[in-house]
This record gives C-alpha cells, structure tokens and sequence, in this order.
C-alpha cells in the first residue's frame, strides 16, 4: 500500500469511529432521551445507589463517571427536571445533600442500554496485555499528530463533548 493510501486509511478509519460515536449518540437522543452524559451519570447513581449508608453524593457521581462534581450538579439538575432522581438532606448530616433515583428513574434506569463505551471497554480488555498497550501507543501518537494531546476529553464517547452536550444549556465552565 502506498504511503498516501496508508494516510486516507488512517484518516478513513477516524472518520467511521467518529461517525460511529455521534451515530450511537443521536440514537441514544432518539431512543432514551437522554445525552450520553446524562445517560452515564443516571446509570452511576442507579449503580452506586445504597453503597454508602450516608447517601450517594454528587461528588461520587462525578468521580464514577470522571467528570466535574460542578458538570455533574448540573446533569443531575436536568435529572430532577425530568423526574428521574430527586435530591434529598441527609437525615445523619443535614448539610449533606444526597441523590436516588425515583420510580420513573428506577424504570427508565433497569431499561438503559449498555453505552458504547462498557462494549468497547469489554472487546478492548478482551485482547492481550501487549496489544492494549500497542494501540494506546498508536492512538497516543495520532492524537499528537492531530494537535490533540492538550484537548480536554473525558473517557465517555461523546461527539464533541460541550457543556451544552451535557446540560441541555451553555455555560462558561
């Protein structure tokens, strides 16, 4: 394969991942009705609901889903919005302002498709140790090469994560 075909394949081949993941992000819009952010953290506080006798709190949402508690507060206003989760004052701490899914959560929660990113995390872990590490090296470079290694991403297959993406609003954060 010439060196010019080599360098269309590889871009080809970003394209399709790119289309693929605002493809899966249209039809979760579709089908859910939630944003993949919000899908993710309505799928953390259904999972993490009950682990700590204090409350499940907006803060161990946003580390389960690696996102700011300051981004997470605002999808989870979106949440209560859409009656799905409802905040509640810790009956031991007061001060402490603690997340549960409601009915209509719990519902919309047990029906939630796997995200893209749990199927691709499973084939990827699925491969050998040696070829997880080539294909982050290869992916790491390519990032490089497009200027991208100072782009802020967190690890959901989002197409252009924003603010608005996540909330539904823009913001200045």
């Amino acid at each position: 394969m010439s060196e010019p075909t080599i360098a269309h394949e590889v871009l080809r081949s970003i394209r399709q991942i790119v289309r693929r993941i605002s493809e899966h992000s249209r039809y979760l819009s579709r089908e859910v009705g939630l944003t993949i952010p919000q899908l993710m953290c309505l799928k953390a506080i259904g999972e993490l609901d009950g682990e700590d006798p204090d409350g499940l709190t907006v803060a161990r949402v946003a580390d389960a889903v690696q996102l700011s508690a300051a981004t997470v507060s605002r999808i989870v206003d979106r949440l209560v919005k859409a009656g799905l989760v409802q905040r509640e004052r810790s009956e031991r701490d007061r001060r402490r302002v603690c997340l549960a899914l409601t009915d209509v959560g719990l519902e919309r929660f047990q029906a939630l498709p796997t995200p893209m990113q749990e199927r691709f995390v499973d084939s990827l872990m699925a491969l050998g140790e040696d070829e997880r590490a080539t294909l982050l090296s290869a992916l790491r470079r390519i990032g490089a090469m497009m200027d991208a290694t100072d782009v802020d991403a967190a690890p959901m297959l989002t197409p252009e994560y924003t603010m608005q993406d996540a909330t539904g609003e823009a913001t200045d954060d």
